[in-house]
């Protein structure tokens, strides 16, 4: 398995009407994503042009680290039961630091 860390980024297009609902439960995804063991950092940015477009900027130290925070009880009850269906779109890309 790959010991390098991984760096996450996440645009989110929230639909038309759903910001504030998305908004609500960004606070608790946050704090529970950086208390996991191997998180190195997660943060929440929003576009000054287009509120309804958020971005995350998160670090995990290795792809275990990863794995454990997509399967946690967390990321499955708020981001994929709750978050997913109120966007419109949603691009995630895995990186390394060069």
């Amino acid at each position: 398995m790959n010991k390098q860390s991984i760096h996450v980024f996440a645009k989110w297009q929230i639909t038309e009407g759903e910001l504030n609902t998305v908004l609500d439960y960004l606070p608790q995804l946050a704090e529970k994503s950086t208390a996991e063991p191997g998180n190195l950092y997660y943060k929440v940015y929003q576009d000054n042009a287009d509120p309804n477009s958020i971005m995350l900027a998160e670090a995990y130290q290795d792809e275990e680290a990863l794995t454990a925070h997509l399967n946690s009880k967390h990321y499955q009850d708020i981001v994929v039961a709750k978050i997913v269906p109120l966007l419109k779109e949603r691009q995630v890309m895995l990186t390394h630091e060069l």
